[in-house]
């Protein structure tokens, strides 16, 4: 299969036109805990589900910078639509790491949707031809729509030690736990998967140290760039973009909704003509444009580093990881600064800057997104000292 692949502007005004279709099933989404079929359909017509495919299965392969800025866009749509959308870039990512015969069953079309997530909640048994999967993964998000998933399990290796290993499994062999009742991200379908002695081919196995490093089992994707990086920086900078987005429908909402405003109880008759809105507008704005600051910066590195088969330094990944926890953490500030301003009236559900606040608090709850943990790293490497994890 072959694609013309559509230039970043072509992308981002396609990312950009579906958020009226996103605004539209935001609040069924939250009610129904997953995403409209429509709003699924609208990220396949738009491409988003072809980002990181490669491009003999009719994908794009499209670098960091382009995920970072339609994250974004979608966000500014709904942020469970981006958040599904940023989520399937990584799994993606890492079925391009398998053999080529593998891919030729996964990426059967170029809108194959594939999820997945890094905790090693599994355990793998060796059999003749393969490996026998049992285990439970939670926060499978865009499970519901996926026919793929990828899962982390731990193997026994022969000297009897742990060997943490990558599988791609169809969701037609998986059990899925209708147990997503949250406070936000509603709208992901971020369900738990259950494997019950399922059985994965040799060929659909990799060693999961590997893959941290960009070290796949692909010949056709050997030279590609964006398939040459360390996952860890690939999975922050796909998914970096619903942040700073989030950040950004937070700042679009609240001025909307300004002009209308007074501030009850006071003598001001417009929101827009207090001092304290002032300061409130202009700190969440320049914590925005930080925000952006640090999103490209990590995806720059990424896109920079591939391009040029440059090794990565200990200080660069964990600057990557804190990139990261900076986004989430200056937007997650923003968001509360202009909910905060917002009043009374915003409680209401159909006022999108509650839902915002909710999502982004959620992002920040992520382990590897959470901006404690990422900037502690940062710290830990700058002070002299080893990183106290191998996702890196």
């Amino acid at each position: 299969m072959s694609t013309n692949v559509p230039t970043r502007t072509d992308l981002l005004r396609s990312a950009a036109d579906l958020a009226p279709l996103l605004q539209k099933y935001a609040t069924w989404s939250e009610e129904n805990r997953r995403l409209h079929d429509d709003a699924i359909r609208g990220l396949a017509s738009a491409g988003v589900f072809r980002l990181r495919t490669p491009r003999r299965y009719g994908g794009y392969e499209c670098d960091s910078r382009t995920l970072v800025d339609v994250a974004t866009e979608l966000a500014r749509g709904d942020g469970s639509t981006a958040w599904t959308a940023s989520v399937y870039w990584i799994p993606t990512w890492m079925a391009a790491q398998f053999p080529d015969e593998v891919q030729d069953q996964v990426f059967d079309t170029g809108d194959s949707r594939i999820c997945g997530t890094l905790s090693p909640s599994g355990m793998a048994t060796q059999v003749d031809g393969g490996v026998i999967i049992n285990g439970k993964w939670g926060f499978s998000t865009g499970a519901l729509h996926a026919e793929w998933q990828q899962i982390i399990a731990i193997q026994q290796t022969p000297d009897n030690q742990p060997l943490p290993v990558v599988a791609l499994i169809p969701l037609s062999d998986l059990q899925i736990l209708d147990d997503w009742y949250t406070f936000g991200l509603k709208g992901t379908g971020s369900v738990s998967t259950v494997a019950q002695d399922v059985f994965v081919p040799q060929e659909r196995v990799l060693p999961l140290p590997a893959i941290l490093e960009g070290q796949g089992a692909s010949r056709t994707n050997a030279e590609a760039a964006i398939y040459r990086a360390p996952l860890l920086p690939v999975a922050s900078a796909s998914s970096v973009g619903t942040a700073l987005g989030l950040a950004k429908a937070a700042r679009h909402a609240f001025m909307e909704r300004l002009p209308d405003r007074k501030i009850t109880y006071t003598e001001y008759t417009s929101q827009a003509t207090a001092p304290l809105t002032h300061r409130q507008v202009a700190d969440a704005f320049m914590k925005v444009d930080q925000a952006e600051f640090h999103a490209y910066r990590l995806a720059s590195t990424l896109d920079q580093k591939a391009a040029a088969q440059e090794p990565w330094t200990l200080e660069e990944r964990v600057r990557s990881r804190a990139d990261l926890g900076a986004v989430c953490q200056l937007a997650r500030e923003a968001v509360d600064i202009l909910a905060a301003a917002s009043g009374g009236s915003s409680i209401y559900l159909d006022v999108p800057i509650q839902r915002i606040q909710r999502d982004i608090q959620a992002v920040n709850l992520h382990a590897l997104m959470h901006p404690n943990t990422n900037a502690e790293l940062y710290g830990r490497v700058l002070c002299g000292l080893e990183p106290n994890t191998s996702y890196l």
